[in-house]
């Protein structure tokens, strides 16, 4: 972050945000505005006046309420960073931060980015943006679709009918959602290619690509398959210290947890069907790791492989992208 941009926190609810501004060490500026495109036209006001821009501002990862504010500043040139509140949440423990509001907590994102100065943040591009609208619309249909199921097993008979009748509707629904979806990716060349190369990877289909395409965003973005594995939450993270404390290894798991949720069970069916990604899974067996360590490995490893592909542009290849070896 260049020494000119002044830090700005925002603390994002669903019915307003709130910001403070650092104007120095001692002086903080302070506003709120409405959730909305009202709120978000004012900010950009707020922020043309003199003596308050450039600036650096920071908000948390707060799924949809985050991303429609966050392009108000970034299109007017300011610098933005979303990040993770799990971040934000140590820095303030860190800090032995006491105070709860609004207002305290926008101060806080914004010593959070004076102090740790997090990686600035891109938009999506526009068919990535539609794309990832209609795959949580999907996640959210099945949800719906199978509590209704659930619900169906234990219902009186007086409200069987109803529940049926909106069983139909979401799959209805579902089917209509899928429809759009496969016709956006075809509409998009680099979509569809990037599809094509995904699904070449034992287990992963259509559904699962177009998951993790919509939530990866550009692998532009992403300068290691490491990094891509973290902003996933699919980092190993031990839990020892000295001989007092021995806990199992496990997934760190701060990270999108759509990511990890679309890889699970494509993981478990490229660990019965692909021989080397078998073989890698045996092995952690053999070394004494537990069922889910491995199947956490495995996701992580399958992670890897989907940076390698969509880097290379160039289809899954076991022997050269999971050796045997590995």
């Amino acid at each position: 972050m260049s020494e000119a941009l002044l830090p700005l926190g925002i603390d994002i609810s669903k019915t307003d945000f709130h910001v403070a501004l650092l104007k120095s060490a001692k002086r903080s500026k302070y506003e709120h505005f409405s959730n909305d495109t009202e709120g978000f036209r004012q900010l950009s006001q707020w922020l043309d006046q003199p003596g308050v821009g450039p600036v650096h501002a920071c908000l948390e990862a707060t799924s949809i309420y985050g991303h429609a504010l966050a392009l108000y500043p970034h299109q007017q040139g300011h610098q933005v960073s979303i990040v993770n509140p799990l971040r934000v949440k140590g820095y303030s423990k860190s800090q032995l931060s006491r105070t709860k509001s609004d207002r305290a907590d926008a101060k806080l994102i914004a010593q959070f980015c004076r102090d740790l100065k997090p990686a600035p943040w891109q938009p999506s591009a526009v068919e990535v943006s539609q794309l990832q609208g209609y795959t949580r619309r999907l996640d959210a249909l099945e949800h719906m679709l199978t509590e209704e199921k659930n619900r169906l097993q234990v219902t009186p008979q007086d409200f069987e009918a109803d529940i049926v009748a909106h069983i139909q509707f979401l799959q209805g629904q579902v089917e209509t959602v899928k429809k759009r979806l496969r016709e956006h990716i075809q509409a998009h060349e680099s979509l569809q290619s990037q599809q094509a190369l995904l699904t070449s990877i034992v287990g992963v289909g259509e559904s699962t690509a177009a998951r993790v395409l919509a939530e990866i965003g550009s692998i532009e973005h992403f300068t290691s398959a490491r990094q891509l594995a973290a902003f996933a939450g699919l980092t190993p993270q031990e839990h020892t210290s000295g001989t007092s404390v021995q806990g199992k290894t496990r997934l760190c798991k701060i990270g999108n947890r759509r990511l990890r949720k679309a890889l699970y069970f494509p993981a478990l069916t490229w660990w019965r069907r692909c021989p080397q990604a078998r073989a890698f899974g045996e092995r952690l067996l053999a070394a004494g790791k537990a069922k889910m360590q491995v199947i956490g490995a495995l996701m992580h490893k399958l992670m890897r492989v989907i940076y390698g592909i969509l880097k290379s542009g160039k289809p899954f290849d076991p022997g050269k992208l999971l050796p045997r070896s590995s």
